[in-house]
């Protein structure tokens, strides 16, 4: 649980401090601190000294006593009437030079905290009272004084953006004055890279300092040496960077030396953009040899192919969209997924057990959303439905009072929520989010997690007493749940469930996708403030400072939208046989469509299939012959494995022998070269597709052309066959498809051949590929583009520009879900084939002209002649095997895939066998 942990790691690292900057006001600076005494009852019989530090600050003073029985003493600069270093020759001068270095402080109000040490709301002390406090080094009383009143006529100032902008110019000009100091380098052979000015961003604080970049480390030493005197993050350790909004501005940069974890290691937010992307430009190439960038779609993949978990994926979309651990306003959003909060079992195979995810927390009481659809009618522009956020720092520490109670006192100025507003109940939190007029909330990433101390008041704070007399302790949870622990353990199984699992898509739709803006927005009822949204006001543009200043504080405070990571539909997860095969076993045997002993074998291919795929890098050079005088373009076997026909650039169709390793025979139609080729079922007849717009048709069984297909108006490039049609692929920029009754048959002994349907592109066709259902047809062009097509309709479905140049191959997944490319730009591109969404693209040395894939693994030839095995979801390559003297120019595999032939540019076809 990242909030509570960095909590925790906090208390441990600076456990014999009290002071924090919770103790600051929002949006409040922490500037330098002197050891003092603060003189109780001076020149009385009981007068005291209680030694301690004095912390100056941007709007108040504050005095932390090393006694933790003592109070901290906040003294808010508004508040004070005077502040001054009493001269020895006044009359009422309260020190004599044995008491040199005081400083008066005399004021209306101020605040009492951690009395005893014991977290708990501010005590307010009112009325004129005077605080002397003595600083060690008395020669620092003047600056200090100095300071103090500079700072004071900043907060007397009646507008908050000329507060803000006095203060802003004090600081500026301390950071101006400092700089790094070279001596904290962790090594004397550092070579310094970049400096700049810039703040650390924790929850609800931010504090100034300065940024430092060498070739080995990044460092950041704060102005005020609090809470330690540099942070330092060794590059070599991290994993991932992000750049932040930070207050809508594109200013932050967060840094994280683990893979798959919510909390950073370091959150900086930068005085200007420049600054902040030359650091990520140095960072991320120091990097970019180490470590992929993952973006949502690649994380998309994982998660549909099921590598990533519900919630792993959730963590990595929240990231992407700039919510942050570090930024209360845009922490990291995590959906309701239960519904019962009655039951005294939690039945996961329910799904009225479930929220349906398909609708925002605002639409699911349809009573209360009439209410507010009628509103939204009614309301001038700029219209919105919900007068409040799902996720804003209020809403947060509502759900984490219990563990980060300072972070709630920071953020109420010295108070808890009243106790009936607190979080006491899961079952009554879940009926006011259905029900009440203002809460749309939803829930955070430690609902999920395995630490459930936010659930308990292991801190016995005092959180009132609610109005029927009850005290406010732990959070009531629901019957299904024995403990908090058992609370989280069943709310990951929810998470997971296969509910969840079937419909997470929707919700990503409505928080990170195409239903969070525009039209699909409105239609989802979807519509929160204008405000809240990333490019719903221009902070910059605005030139009033008091106007800007109000703007950001609302923006802050109301909570704000993720960025929008997907502008199509996100396509749906696929699942396992495992848990599909819940539902079939639910049916009898006689119900069943298949039969038992079907499934067996079935099962036993897909795991032979399997075994061969996770051992595709265990294929080992079995034989190659050099059988052609030019390149080879295709490969086809018969069924028995016996007999290979190969298609070559010379013209000639091919057919070599296995089993006796000769060449049984060479046929030439044309002049011109062969493209590719395929067997029919029964092994009788031999398909070629030629340049000179021809498809061939050669009978195995009588060796003599059979037929000729004149179907296209150039180069025919690729053939398929299904279920008695054939698809053709041309650089007339058609794919046509074809019924076809084989010539044998008839009477004439000639093939009969009925066009179909004409697919019509606007360039050359390059390459196509069916799915297994034979529904849906992929084509590729040489300007890169690819399209999907129905069919049975002759429709196109989507149409993307993939590649900057010619598509070689495509090639669809065993499960149809996802089609893979491969283009002449080196790259290889996944698309979701029911969305149409590109969600993965992987960049190679070189052009892959050809590839085989199971959805995860790809075996690709290389244009220099390499087997590359690529592990897609990691996108990198792990493991090369060498092969031919020139480009793999095609690639054959058997149904097991644990027998592929290759042909090359070096006019060699070359066997492979999988070596377990």
């Amino acid at each position: 649980m990242a909030f509570i942990r960095r909590r925790r790691l906090e208390q441990e690292l600076y456990s014999k401090e009290r002071f924090s900057l919770l103790l600051l006001n929002l949006e409040e600076y922490y500037f330098e601190q002197h050891t003092a005494n603060h003189i109780i009852n001076k020149g009385c019989r009981d007068e005291r000294k209680i030694r301690g530090s004095l912390k100056i600050c941007s709007k108040s003073i504050i005095f932390e006593p090393d006694e933790n029985i003592q109070p901290i003493i906040k003294i808010p600069l508004r508040d004070c009437i005077s502040i001054k270093a009493p001269e020895d020759n006044e009359a009422n001068n309260p020190f004599t030079r044995e008491t040199s270095g005081g400083i008066s402080v005399v004021c209306n109000q101020a605040f009492l905290i951690k009395e005893r040490n014991i977290i708990a709301p501010y005590k307010t002390v009112r009325g004129t009272t005077e605080h002397l406090f003595q600083l060690d080094v008395a020669g620092k009383v003047g600056d200090v004084v100095q300071t103090l009143h500079q700072l004071y006529r900043a907060s007397c100032l009646d507008k908050m953006g000329d507060q803000a902008a006095m203060i802003t110019a004090i600081l500026q000009s301390r950071l101006a004055r400092t700089s790094f100091d070279k001596n904290r380098f962790q090594s004397i052979s550092e070579t310094l890279n970049m400096e700049c000015k810039a703040e650390m961003v924790t929850p609800l604080v931010t504090n100034p300092g300065h940024v430092c970049v060498t070739d080995a480390n990044l460092y950041f030493q704060p102005l005020n040496g609090y809470p330690k005197p540099v942070v330092q993050i060794t590059l070599q350790n991290v994993r991932r960077i992000y750049k932040r909004r930070h207050g809508l501005m594109p200013l932050g940069l967060e840094v994280f030396c683990t893979e798959n974890d919510l909390c950073s290691d370091i959150y900086l937010k930068f005085y200007s953009c420049q600054d902040r992307d030359e650091l990520y430009f140095l960072i991320a190439t120091y990097l970019e040899n180490h470590i992929t960038e993952h973006t949502a779609e690649s994380y998309m993949l994982q998660w549909q192919r099921g590598h990533l978990s519900n919630y792993e994926y959730l963590l990595h979309l929240n990231n992407l969209a700039d919510r942050s651990c570090n930024d209360l306003s845009q922490y990291p959003v995590f959906p309701w997924i239960i519904a019962d909060y009655s039951s005294s079992v939690l039945d996961l195979t329910k799904p009225e057990t479930f929220r349906d995810l398909s609708k925002p927390i605002g639409a699911l009481n349809k009573e209360r959303l009439d209410r507010l659809l009628t509103r939204y009618q009614e309301m001038p522009e700029p219209k919105f439905m919900y007068g409040s956020h799902y996720s804003s720092p209020g809403y947060v520490l509502f759900y984490l009072v219990r563990v980060a109670p300072e972070y709630m006192l920071c953020l109420q100025n010295g108070k808890f929520d009243h106790a009936d507003r607190t979080f006491n109940s899961l079952a009554e939190t879940w009926k006011n989010c259905l029900d009440g007029a203002t809460d749309f909330k939803e829930l955070i990433p430690e609902f999920y997690e395995n630490d459930s101390s936010f659930l308990v008041n292991s801190l016995k704070l005092d959180l009132g007493k609610r109005q029927g007399g009850k005290t406010v302790e732990d959070v009531e949870l629901p019957p299904w749940a024995s403990g908090p622990d058992d609370f989280l353990q069943k709310s990951r199984e929810a998470l997971e469930s296969q509910y969840v699992s079937e419909h997470l898509h929707e919700w990503i739709d409505i928080v990170f996708g195409y239903k969070q803006k525009g039209t699909e927005a409105v239609a989802a009822h979807n519509v929160f403030h204008p405000l809240t949204y990333e490019g719903g006001v221009d902070l910059n543009s605005i030139m009033d400072p008091n106007e800007k200043v109000a703007l950001l504080t609302q923006i802050l405070e109301f909570g704000q939208t993720p960025k929008q990571l997907f502008t199509v539909p996100h396509p749906q997860r696929i699942l396992s046989k495992s848990s599909s095969r819940t539902s079939f076993h639910s049916v009898s045997i006689t119900e069943s469509p298949v039969s038992l002993h079907e499934e067996s074998f079935e099962d036993l291919t897909e795991e032979s299939i399997t075994l061969a795929w996770n051992n595709i890098a265990k294929l080992k050079l079995d034989e190659q012959y050099k059988i052609h005088k030019e390149a080879i373009t295709g490969i086809a076997v018969t069924s028995n494995g016996s007999s290979v026909f190969t298609t070559s650039q010379d013209s000639t169709l091919k057919m070599f022998s296995k089993e006796s390793k000769t060449l049984q025979r060479s046929v030439s139609f044309s002049n011109m070269a062969l493209s590719s080729c395929l067997i029919l079922p029964g092994d009788t007849t031999v398909i070629s597709s030629s340049w000179d717009n021809h498809i061939y048709f050669y009978s195995i069984a009588f060796g003599r052309r059979q037929d000729i297909l004149m179907g296209h108006d150039d180069a025919v490039s690729k053939i398929c066959w299904r279920d008695g049609r054939l698809y053709s692929a041309s650089w007339d920029s058609t794919v046509k498809v074809w019924h076809c009754v084989p010539g044998e048959t008839l009477s004439n002994k000639k093939h009969h051949f009925e066009l179909l349907a004409e697919l019509e592109h606007d360039v050359s066709v390059n390459t196509i590929d069916l799915n297994a259902a034979n529904t849906v047809l992929a084509s590729g062009t040489k300007e890169g583009t690819i399209s999907i097509w129905d069919v049975t309709t002759a429709t196109m479905l989507h149409q993307l520009s993939c590649h900057s140049g010619t598509v070689f191959d495509a090639a669809f997944s065993p499960d149809s879900r996802h089609l893979l490319s491969a283009g002449e730009d080196c790259c290889f591109k996944v698309i979701d084939v029911q969305t149409g969404m590109l969600i993965s693209s992987v960049t190679a040395d070189e052009p892959q002209r050809c590839f085989k894939w199971d959805g995860n693994t790809i075996l690709s030839g290389s244009q220099s002649g390499e087997l590359l095995i690529w592990d897609l979801l990691g996108g990198k390559v792990t493991e090369r095997i060498r092969g031919h003297t020139g480009g793999v120019m095609s690639m054959w595999m058997n149904e097991q895939c644990n027998s592929v032939i290759t042909g090359g540019e070096d006019k060699q076809i070359i066997f492979w066998k999988l070596q377990y």
